[in-house]
């Protein structure tokens, strides 16, 4: 029997802000529990432009430096908890994304999901939106790996999985911090700015993604099948 050969490209998404419009709920969820806790200075621009696209492990290192002590052992439950019941009624897909993935399993190119965000999280925000069919086993988070972004782990996880070289994948990202991450994989780093999280700032936005490495920044998902090459 012939071997079936491996793919040699592959895209590989963010979850939150470029498959779902979530980022707008889950930042208000972080931000909504950092002020119960008293920390100042805690707004959505501020929680926004630090930590978009980071791990529950880095916000919660900043929390426990804002308060001096240990972060509460249940913060992230309880951003998650807030975040979920938000979806019951304020999550929704990207614009044009069902569209593009039909596209890339008509052409046949596999792609997958590596988020900063837990199993949990990413699980429940799956079946909210809808996609849970379209990325069975192929879904992974930063709870999988070592290190979350900007370290380049879970997309050089998400590859291996893929079995696809990572200087073959194209990383769609909406944050600094994970086209940082993708590039020092050795991947091509397509930036997305048509999250409403950035609505009023996408020029800003796309200039800083760009300056991380990230090449085209786009502003319609559409545009990443044509980014592949």
């Amino acid at each position: 029997m012939t071997q079936k050969a491996m793919p040699n490209r592959a895209v590989i998404f963010d979850l939150d802000g470029c498959l779902v419009d979530s980022e707008p709920l889950s930042i208000g969820a972080i931000v909504a529990e950092m002020e119960a806790l008293g920390i100042p200075g805690t707004t959505f621009e501020a929680i926004r432009d630090s930590f978009l696209g980071v791990s529950m492990r880095v916000i919660c290192d900043h929390v426990a430096e804002k308060l001096g002590v240990d972060c509460p052992p249940d913060f992230t439950d309880r951003v998650e908890r807030r975040l979920f019941e938000s979806y019951r009624t304020g999550l929704r897909l990207i614009d044009g994304v069902e569209a593009l993935l039909d596209r890339l399993e008509g052409a046949g190119i596999p792609f997958a999901i590596a988020t900063g965000g837990s199993i949990r999280r990413m699980t429940y925000t799956l079946d909210c939106a809808g996609l849970s069919d379209r990325f069975r086993g192929r879904a992974f988070s930063a709870d999988q790996v070592a290190r979350g972004k900007p370290a380049p782990d879970i997309f050089l996880f998400t590859a291996a999985q893929l079995q696809v070289a990572p200087s073959a994948c194209v990383v769609v990202e909406d944050s600094p911090l994970g086209v940082t991450g993708a590039v020092a994989a050795g991947a091509r780093a397509v930036g997305f700015v048509g999250g409403s999280h950035l609505d009023g700032r996408q020029g800003p936005h796309a200039a800083l993604l760009a300056e991380k490495g990230a090449s085209p920044v786009l502003s319609d998902i559409s545009g990443v099948f044509g980014a592949i090459g």
